[in-house]
């Protein structure tokens, strides 16, 4: 019954709830009927502190039975889904009938209540990742897809750095420690051997992905990822002792972007050459809103163009593309901040885990991607500031993970 579902959530509501949220909660109430004005203005007058005012709503709701606490329940879940999935509380059911004879909300006696309208089907997300199914894999198996052998999933790597801790505390991202928790039992699910580092300056982000494009497993890998989950600016990463005002002698503590893919091309590391190296980049990109939580063999010879091709002969030498073979999902877009939730981590994350878990059996990295996109599509209107973006997509053919098999 929902009056007693919602009742079970009145302390988390009490502790989630913010004035913001309380106030369009109460003017969708109004708008159904559930409240009046003057029980509208006693919730708001009489309590001083959120908290309080939050209490005397869910307490006001519940008092008045079932249709009303389903109500409340909806208007919640559309409102912020996150504090809706907190609690715990059910979705996307529709009003629970009324006993005969007994008029709904709003509607005097006289009057047919209308049918009530087809619920909409909630996507169900996987906590575990879906194996993918022997017949599945054989089906997708051509020339547009990457090869995905058992010799190369078992040499799989993937690294992680993940900066928590910053010199100038007021920048520490908390919640931090659950994204990063996330995304390596996700990557280990997947076949990954996790390289893991933690609170690093720009410089030592740099040695770090120098020394992974040289790890001994990447010849025989079948693809390799690559997550970095700091603050940033547009084409940079934060280093741990990054901060806002330097001297005129000083370098500001970043990463450029650009050196993933210098690192990991097929100058620099050709033993990835014409396989998938896959990135994940949770940082700002600007400061300004997309629309809390927190605001979050041997070297292989590269020709120039220079040369005339009628003076190059065959003597080992051959052109490889620079930058092939890559795809990167950021968190937001150009000039725009992403955002953290301070004990459940980042959405980009908590949408990767969710979407990759459900999904990478029988999905490519392509639609993976496009399917956490559309989870910021859905998010309820007040919370559409970010919006991931697929970005440097060089891939040829279609990559699938195989989880399982």
């Amino acid at each position: 019954m929902a009056g007693k579902e919602l009742f079970k959530a009145r302390r988390m509501f009490v502790e989630k709830a913010t004035k913001v949220l309380i106030d369009q909660l109460l003017d969708d109430l109004l708008h159904d009927r559930v409240l009046n004005e003057g029980q509208k203005d006693s919730i708001l007058e009489k309590n001083n502190t959120t908290a309080d005012k939050a209490r005397s709503l869910i307490d006001m709701v519940v008092k008045k039975g079932d249709v009303a606490s389903r109500k409340m329940i909806d208007h919640l879940q559309s409102r912020d889904h996150l504090v809706h999935s907190e609690l715990g509380l059910s979705s996307g059911q529709p009003a629970l009938g009324l006993s005969s004879g007994q008029p709904a909300l709003g509607l005097s006696s006289g009057q047919p209540a209308q049918p009530a309208a087809e619920p909409q089907k909630q996507q169900e997300w996987s906590t575990r990742l879906i194996r993918t199914r022997e017949d599945s894999w054989k089906k997708k198996q051509d020339d547009d897809v990457y090869p995905v052998a058992e010799n190369s999933k078992s040499n799989r790597v993937a690294l992680i750095i993940t900066n928590m801790k910053f010199t100038d505390e007021k920048l520490n991202r908390n919640g931090a420690e659950k994204d990063e928790k996330n995304m390596v039992e996700l990557l280990r699910a997947l076949g990954y051997e996790v390289v893991k580092y933690r609170n690093l300056t720009g410089k030592l982000i740099d040695d770090a992905v120098i020394e992974f494009s040289k790890h001994p497993k990447l010849k025989e890998a079948d693809s390799v990822m690559v997550v970095i989950m700091s603050h940033g600016k547009l084409g940079a990463i934060l280093g741990v002792d990054w901060k806002k005002e330097i001297s005129d002698d000083e370098k500001p503590d970043e990463f450029p972007i650009d050196n993933i893919y210098k690192h990991l091309g097929p100058e620099k590391c050709p033993a990835l050459e014409n396989k998938p190296k896959i990135i994940i980049i949770q940082a700002c990109r600007g400061e300004k809103e997309g629309s809390v939580l927190v605001r979050d063999g041997a070297n292989p010879a590269v020709v120039s163009d220079a040369a005339g091709e009628e003076n190059i002969e065959d003597d080992g030498l051959r052109y490889v593309i620079q930058e092939k073979d890559f795809i990167a999902l950021l968190s937001c877009t150009p000039d725009t901040v992403s955002y953290r939730h301070k004990a459940d981590g980042s959405f980009l994350i908590q949408y990767v885990v969710e979407v990759l878990n459900t999904f990478a059996h029988k999905d490519d990295i392509d639609e993976l991607f496009r399917k956490v996109m559309k989870r910021f599509e859905d998010l309820p209107f007040q919370t559409k500031k970010q919006m991931p973006t697929k970005d440097r997509c060089t891939m040829t053919k279609r990559f699938y993970f195989v989880p399982g098999l």
